[in-house]
């Protein structure tokens, strides 16, 4: 049962949400309907008044899940506020009612499974895909010094891009213009997705989303263009993703130094060095570490 629903969840969180509105505005009119036979039938002593205020929550809920798609995951995360409510409202009651305990417990039992159900889909929907949130762009670009060609053949070949991502933990070419990611998400959680290239014009460009299913929804572009005056090649990085827990998510990853703005900055400074002269800078270990470089040119280009 647990499997099958974690899969409902993963494949269509919208339909769980939809199901959940319903029970939302039926246990609502309930409340406000008999809210002296719900109170006997769960064992707890509680005022009429109050278990309608409960109700006109839960139908409230139930209603902005059905009718308001855009805004499924804010109305979930209100109804894990309620349930976190109705439990310590029942774990109030079974410290003072000693004869309906076994009845406040089973009550209890079903409001934590429902809280599980709520949390669940409010973080899947948390992930839907680009169209139905607010993506954040990343914007970066660097001029190195090779040929266009050089460059789009290292970057083609995503194996690779761990040697200069610290981000990346692996990256597995699944053929077909297919790959699968592993990274490392904050406080050293890892996340994966699985990616399709969409365009690919060999020296120029590659584009590229992340397929149903991923941990972090993404989707991005590199492009390779002749600098002026034949210095090279300016390499233009756009990333556009949902972090997993909406734009509080990216907050917490700004905080943790782990910002996608703050890695792509660092992964170019990191490839110019290792194809320019063979080698990446490294300072772990090092004791006299800093907050900044001593480089102004490069805290200015992480900044930006």
């Amino acid at each position: 049962m647990q499997n099958r629903l974690r899969k409902s969840l993963k494949s269509n969180p919208e339909q769980i949400a939809n199901a959940l509105g319903w029970f939302s505005i039926g246990l609502g009119l309930a409340e406000i309907l008999a809210p002296r036979a719900l109170s006997r039938l769960i064992g707890a002593k509680a005022s009429p008044g109050v278990v309608r205020l409960y109700g006109a929550r839960e139908v409230a809920c139930g209603i902005g899940l059905l009718s308001q798609a855009q805004e499924k995951e804010r109305w979930l995360k209100a109804r894990v506020a309620g349930d976190a409510l109705d439990l310590f409202a029942l774990g109030n009651a079974m410290t003072s009612n000693g004869a309906g305990r076994g009845r406040l417990a089973l009550a209890t039992a079903a409001v934590a499974g429902v809280t599980a159900v709520d949390t669940l889909c409010a973080a899947r929907m948390s992930r839907r895909p680009f169209h139905k949130g607010e993506p954040l762009t990343v914007r970066k670009s660097i001029t190195v010094g090779r040929g266009a060609e050089e460059l789009y053949r290292f970057w083609r070949d995503f194996e690779q891009l761990p040697k200069f991502m610290n981000h990346l933990q692996a990256v597995s070419d699944l053929g077909n213009g297919r790959s699968h990611w592993v990274a490392k998400g904050p406080a050293g959680v890892n996340v994966e997705w699985d990616a399709q290239i969409i365009e690919d014009k060999p020296n120029e460009s590659i584009a590229w989303t992340s397929l149903a299913g991923s941990d972090v929804d993404n989707a991005g572009e590199v492009r390779f263009v002749p600098a002026p005056g034949g210095r090279g090649t300016v390499i233009r990085v756009e990333l556009r993703y949902n972090p997993p827990a909406g734009k509080v998510g990216a907050t917490f990853a700004k905080i943790l130094g782990e910002a996608p703005e703050k890695q792509v900055a660092v992964d170019l400074l990191r490839f110019k060095q290792m194809i320019e002269t063979g080698e990446i800078a490294r300072t772990e270990g090092q004791p006299a570490g800093r907050s900044h470089s001593t480089s102004r040119r490069f805290d200015d280009f992480v900044r930006a």
